[in-house]
């Protein structure tokens, strides 16, 4: 057989392929391990909530699990062993146990609620059903750069790691807007994880095809050329890569590398340095990603647009770096100045983010599209987080570079720098989430990661001369002092009106302002009197007359029709109008009041005690700090009456509380002649999301009830009524309670809202289920694998069709002759008032 179709000169035919190739791997699984973060958010918060707290295990858990397959993977798999055929068995891998994971969650999901709660206990659980769910398809993650890097630079000469982890975190970027802007808002996540475990199989054949170009002996003759500097290493070339390595220590003030041994000081300054520098990065970005999902609005397509751009930054970054290294004198050196950049960088986001972006004379409704709001979206995140994701990411390179030394091992390099990298992402992001932001606040916690930079960039910059020390040394502190100085509070305009701060500024009073553990919070009033509480960068309830309106009607809508309200649930405190109205129902005698964020309840007891009947304060309330799905999904009792007073439908995370599981879990929990109410708005979204809220509610609930809450004459919000026994409302048995002398608060609260009787308060009706079958007839159900409502309402957030929606729905709408009983005259006021287009 001739030498062109021998093993080894077709192996180095085909290097040059190789390069392409390698890219277009680590592109591929990005794209899918992006998807698949997504995904298993997604589910694994339905099961064990979305506090911080929770959200802080799945990241450590998917986080750890990624950097013990880096660290593990050299320690573990032969140099041998071809790297192309590990990788593709790496890949399959992760897909099969992918594909697993969808089985296996509903299976340990019951067993979890059985044994979950609040308390120590309930936080255990949550990391092992996390850790049972992401621990092995994140382990094989974590491997599959590693051996990437391990063939990459034996078959391809030069080969650059920062190019492929930078194209790795691009391909993390297209997995970001590709679940959040096309799989998941038009399937679900069955779907979704079916496209990422096709990705996975298409790589790893792509990958086994690559290996049988060469043969074993191929890949072991490319191998050794590696090790030695080529087939023109033994014509001897002008330097051989220890002789490199060994120059390289000179150049930076270190003796010649002679042992690994030697080599291990400046390499564990290194990894601290890029532990460091992950430590500020994630740290940074768990502030800014909550500080821009005030300035552009929570919804599940703002999280896509902000993850993407932060990643984007990060590969650029690596991609520059990776260019620039060949060239550079010292990459130790060129990583210290890159901290230094970085902790600018932090200045620069932090000012425009809190002192700049939010006075931008922008009123995003002024659009029709929300096509074009993303767009500005767009625009204002790459703007505020380009310069520090950049110079973290150009770091990544450059400690690839110098963590290099003799090592003919680069999946080792990746591995190490990799792992190190992520374990300080892994403490920065607890960090900041659980115990900085809301023990310090933002500007504090961002003064603190800069001088955090400024540290890792005299430790990379140490192994210089002493001159060029003491200049490093000035330099430093002159950076820190200067970027420190320049980070400004978080904007109280925007912690209290978030998107719209433009159009609000100079027409309230902000009376209080604060960051929390899961949300900020801001009390503002205005010259009318008015107060309004906001909670994310929304006004969430207020004295206004129609917000005091829908509060108390939400209370007593649930107190008065349950058949013995002895215990009941308020899920969402807010402002606390509607618990109080609940509370001073004399028939009530525990109500359980569950908030995810532990300042809302003080800020209510502190502005709104007289509005909420000092609700927070009242003996038979009991407030419980948690996640309100979470709660009632691992509560073991059941209860006479559950309320609920979601986030905009539009906000990540509120769908979760209007899917069909949730309200079959409510119905579970409901004791006979228990009722279930839920708030719902008609602004700022669309009539599809509020079909999809109102049929998927109506699919648990059939007998369930629609009251409306106008203002001006028109649609404004509404409340769903549902309970498991066809509900009949006798108006004289209320209007008799009500004029009983324990009733008299409860009398006065609805008088305040201009309710004179009960007649008056179930004058609001606006439909049931039965009269409604034409209007829903093309609504889409909201389910825990799609949460389509919140897809729905995130395009609409700026919309205002409420007046519309309503109007149309109630042309469905038929007097209940079956559902009201009592006086003529009471009925016949119903009837009037009831009239379609009134009221």
């Amino acid at each position: 057989m001739g030498a062109e179709h021998s093993p080894e000169s077709g192996m180095e035919r085909s290097a040059p392929m190789k390069y392409p190739l390698v890219l277009f791997l680590a592109f591929s699984s990005g794209t899918a391990a992006l998807i698949y973060e997504v995904v298993w958010f997604h589910l694994l918060e339905l099961v064990i909530g979305s506090s911080a707290i929770s959200l802080g295990i799945l990241l450590a858990t998917f986080m750890g699990g990624t950097c013990l397959g880096n660290v593990l993977f050299p320690r573990v798999i032969a140099e041998s062993r071809h790297p192309l055929r590990v990788y593709a068995a790496l890949e399959v891998g992760i897909g099969v146990a992918a594909l697993l994971t969808l089985v296996l969650l509903p299976i340990v999901g019951p067993i979890y609620f059985a044994w979950g709660g609040e308390g120590t206990q309930g936080l255990l659980l949550r990391g092992m059903l996390a850790a049972a769910c992401l621990f092995i398809p994140t382990l094989l993650m974590g491997a599959t750069l590693p051996a990437l890097s391990r063939f990459a630079a034996k078959a391809n000469k030069g080969f650059s790691l920062g190019l492929l982890y930078g194209s790795n975190v691009l391909g993390a970027v297209s997995g970001s807007l590709l679940s959040g802007f096309y799989l998941l808002r038009h399937y679900d996540v069955t779907t979704t994880t079916l496209a990422a475990a096709g990705i996975n199989a298409i790589v790893g054949a792509a990958a086994m095809i690559a290996t049988w170009q060469t043969s074993q002996v191929g890949f072991r003759k490319i191998e050794t050329e590696s090790s030695v500097g080529g087939p023109e290493g033994r014509k001897g070339p002008p330097q051989a890569p220890r002789q490199r390595a060994a120059s390289r220590s000179d150049r930076e003030g270190g003796p010649n590398a002679k042992s690994r041994s030697d080599t291990r000081p400046a390499d564990m300054a290194i990894y601290i340095v890029i532990a460091l520098s992950g430590f500020c990065a994630l740290a940074a970005e768990a502030i800014w990603t909550r500080t821009l999902g005030l300035l552009l609005g929570g919804s599940v397509y703002t999280f896509s647009i902000v993850l993407a751009v932060f990643l984007v930054g990060l590969g650029l970054g690596s991609s520059i770096g990776s260019l620039l290294s060949p060239n550079l004198t010292s990459p130790r050196r060129a990583l210290g100045w890159c901290q230094l950049f970085a902790a600018a960088g932090v200045a620069w986001t932090s000012y425009n983010l809190s002192a700049s972006l939010p006075y931008w004379p922008i009123n995003p409704s002024l659009s029709t599209s929300i096509w074009f709001n993303f767009q500005l979206h767009l625009d204002l995140a790459l703007w505020a987080l380009l310069p520090p994701t950049i110079f973290w990411g150009a770091s990544f390179s450059f400690a690839l570079e110098a963590a290099r030394g003799e090592s003919r091992d680069n999946g080792r390099v990746m591995a190490n720098v990799y792992a190190a990298n992520t374990v300080g992402a892994i403490l920065g992001a607890l960090a900041t989430t659980l115990v900085l932001i809301a023990s310090f606040g933002s500007q504090w916690t961002q003064q603190f990661l800069i001088a955090t930079s400024g540290v890792a960039a005299l430790i990379a910059l140490f192994s210089v001369t002493l001159r060029r020390r003491i200049v490093a040394a000035i330099v430093t502190f002159a950076v820190v002092t200067a970027s420190t100085r320049a980070v400004p509070p978080l904007s109280e305009l925007l912690v209290a009106h978030g998107r719209y701060s433009a159009t609000w500024a100079n027409k309230s009073d902000i009376l209080y302002a604060a960051e929390g553990l899961n949300a900020d919070v801001a009390v503002s009033s205005f010259s009318s009197g008015a107060l309004t509480f906001h909670v994310a960068g929304k006004i969430q309830a207020s004295s206004v007359p129609r917000d005091m309106r829908l509060q108390r009607m939400l209370g007593h809508l649930t107190s008065l029709t349950a058949k013995n309200p002895e215990s009941v649930l308020v899920i969402g405190c807010g402002a606390g109008i509607t618990a109080g109205a609940v509370a001073i129902d004399p028939r009530v005698q525990r109500l359980a009041l569950v908030e995810i964020e532990p300042l809302v309840p003080q800020t209510a007891a502190t502005f709104f005690g007289r509005q909420n009947f000092d609700v927070v304060t009242n003996p038979k309330v009991h407030l419980h700090i948690d996640d309100g799905r979470h709660f009632l999904l691992t509560a073991k009792e059941k209860f006479d009456a559950i309320t609920a007073d979601p986030l905009d439908p539009w906000v990540k995370g509120a769908a979760n509380l209007y899917t069909r599981e949730f309200f079959e879990a409510a119905r579970d929990h409901l004791k006979p002649g228990g009722v279930l109410s839920m708030y719902i708005q008609l602004f700022a979204t669309n009539a599809d999301a509020v079909k999809s809220a109102v049929a998927t509610f109506f699919e648990v609930f059939p007998h369930g009830t629609i009251w409306g809450n106008t203002y001006e004459g028109r649609g404004h919000d509404m409340i769903l009524l549902g309970s498991v026994e066809p509900m009949q409302v006798d108006l004289f048995k209320f209007e008799e309670r009500l004029r009983q002398p324990d009733y008299a608060r409860v009398a006065q609260s609805l008088l305040e809202v201009e309710m004179k009787s009960p007649v008056e308060l179930f004058a609001t009706y606006a439909g049931r289920a039965s009269d409604l079958t034409g209007w829903l007839k093309d609504a889409q159900i909201n389910r825990d694998r799609n949460l389509r409502m919140q897809y729905l309402a995130g395009a609409a957030l700026d919309a205002d069709e409420s007046a519309t929606i309503y109007a149309e729905m109630l042309r469905y709408r038929r007097f209940p002759e079956d559902l009201f009983t009592g006086p003529e005259n009471s009925l016949n006021f119903l009837r009037a008032g009831l009239t379609p287009g009134q009221r």
